[in-house]
């Protein structure tokens, strides 16, 4: 999924400390032009598959937490990301914050909302920034997307460990999507394949462009 809002990161700053409201009425996103290729890419490694693409508006909350993602072996979201580490619930997942009619809507996937989504999938991939990081609060342990995903039912989640590159995260989830379902790799190995791919390229040797995205869950 890519809503309707370039820069090189995937994410807003933090905004330790904000509420809810200040979050909905201040924050602005600028577009991420090269989530459109990523999800292009996604669907082509498919192989004749069901699958769906939503784009722009129809990237929006309804459709993050329609019923009919619980149908998906794998749900990808290409967005921007929000960790607020003074308050983990208010962190989430950014999609379409206006309609057709460009009247402003919720757009905001929070944590609070992960939790109560029916997402038996395989592997959720969370391709934006700082989406692996969480809290340890006491009494609960670290609270978080990724957690927030397995308790909806997730098997696996692939997600990020600091602010990424627009145009190389897209990279990389094209170089892991062909391990894992043109060349048949397990999760982990694709994802470490397509690190090293990466890697070897002069332009992308540095492991700002390519470590931070992490497996967790099921290992097999």
């Amino acid at each position: 999924m890519q809503p309707s809002r370039t820069s090189n990161c995937r994410s807003q700053p933090s905004g330790e400390g904000a509420g809810a409201g200040a979050l909905n009425s201040s924050l602005q996103l600028p577009r991420l032009p090269f989530t459109r290729d990523e999800a292009a890419a996604v669907l082509s490694f498919t192989r004749g598959e069901d699958g769906r693409k939503a784009l722009d508006f129809d990237a929006s909350l309804d459709t993050a937490m329609s019923p009919e993602l619980r149908n998906y072996r794998i749900v990808h979201f290409a967005t921007h990301g929000l960790f607020l580490p003074d308050n983990p619930s208010l962190s989430g997942l950014v999609f379409s914050l206006v309609d057709r009619q460009g009247k402003p809507v919720r757009g905001f996937l929070r944590l609070q909302d992960i939790y109560n989504l029916d997402m038996p999938a395989e592997l959720v991939v969370l391709s934006a920034c700082q989406t692996a990081l969480g809290k340890e609060l006491k009494g609960e342990g670290i609270v978080g997307l990724t957690r927030g995903f397995m308790y909806a039912g997730s098997r696996r989640v692939v997600s990020s460990l600091w602010k990424v590159d627009d145009f190389a995260t897209a990279e990389l989830m094209k170089r892991f999507y062909g391990g894992m379902l043109r060349s048949g790799h397990p999760v982990a190995a694709a994802l470490r394949e397509a690190k090293l791919s990466l890697f070897r390229q002069k332009a992308w040797s540095s492991p700002y462009f390519w470590a931070a995205f992490i497996v967790q869950g099921e290992w097999k």
